[in-house]
């Protein structure tokens, strides 16, 4: 077995063009993705993959809005759920297709999973995390009259946001080791576990609640033993003071000037700053490499040559 690699890849880095967020654009995304991811099977990495949800889960919430007047609505832990299955479904075609085309034929599974979340998280008590579209203040609004909590996203519009608790156990963590030592390619966690706590009874059952992906793909390697952590978004490095004059596009960072950065700001919570958080986190456990870049940058990026690699 080769060097172990999670990789996260982000729900919007599997919607290329916001215009377009149909189906068979989403197929196409996700063909050129696996196209990269392998590359990296066939330069002996064993890949697992964590995937994001945010666009496609909002769409089946809005989705859920509009038949409530035809059938009950789907609560989120069952989104979550269906999304895992769905963008599960198309990687696993998409990388078993592409590395039958180029005769190096391996099993990709597709794992639904749940991740155990504190009840007393704080994070109950003050939702941040997006959900569902973009929308208009006056839109957001009339949401907030409906009991949801809204907030402006990083200048890109107003969106609701739900509890994002901290993932603390992976249930099916065992059954993806057992995978990955029969030479599986795994796909799992997606759109940051379906988040579960223990109830009274010593049972699971789902939470109304979205898991940070980052954060849960960073657990998830640590856990693992992973030689690599790299988180595959929408932009080929990371920067500080982004989208200004003085923008600075980062190659390399160690966990001091990551933890500056984060302290000055340079950030958005709804953005990069959870992805350097989980970073950050992998490298202090492990003492491994982490990269975040774009899905088009990761040869260049584990060759040296692109993305930004953080280091103790």
């Amino acid at each position: 077995m080769g060097r172990l690699a999670v990789v996260a890849i982000g729900g919007n880095s599997l919607i290329t063009d916001p215009k377009n967020p149909d189906i068979p654009h989403q197929w196409e995304a996700v063909r050129e993705t696996c196209g990269h991811l392998a590359d990296m099977v066939v330069a002996g990495w064993q890949v697992v993959i964590v995937h994001g949800n945010g666009p496609q889960a909002g769409y089946s919430l809005r989705r859920s809005e509009l038949a409530a007047h035809e059938v009950h609505q789907m609560p989120l832990d069952l989104i979550v759920a269906q999304t895992q299955g769905a963008i599960g479904y198309m990687l696993q075609q998409g990388l078993s297709n592409e590395l039958h085309v180029r005769r190096r034929p391996r099993t990709v599974v597709t794992l639904v999973t749940q991740v155990e979340v504190d009840k007393d998280d704080p994070a109950f008590a003050e939702p941040v995390k997006p959900i569902g579209g973009f929308m208009s203040e006056a839109e957001a609004r009339l949401f907030e009259a409906e009991g949801w909590q809204v907030v402006e996203d990083a200048g890109r519009g107003w969106r609701r946001v739900v509890a994002s608790p901290q993932p603390q156990y992976i249930v099916e963590q065992e059954a993806i080791g057992q995978l990955i030592k029969s030479g599986a390619i795994v796909i799992a966690v997606g759109g940051g576990g379906i988040p579960v706590r223990v109830n009274e009874y010593g049972k699971l059952e789902g939470v109304y609640a979205v898991i940070d992906k980052d954060r849960a793909a960073s657990l998830l390697a640590q856990q693992l033993g992973a030689d690599l952590f790299l988180i595959s978004t929408a932009v080929p490095r990371v920067a500080i003071h982004y989208n200004t004059l003085q923008q600075q596009d980062l190659t390399q960072m160690s966990l001091g000037e990551a933890r500056r950065y984060m302290a000055d700001g340079h950030f958005s919570p709804g953005s990069m700053r959870p992805k350097v958080e989980a970073v950050v986190d992998f490298v202090t456990a492990t003492d491994q490499l982490a990269i975040i870049t774009n899905p088009k940058n990761i040869g260049r990026a584990l060759a040296g040559q692109g993305g930004t690699r953080i280091i103790r």
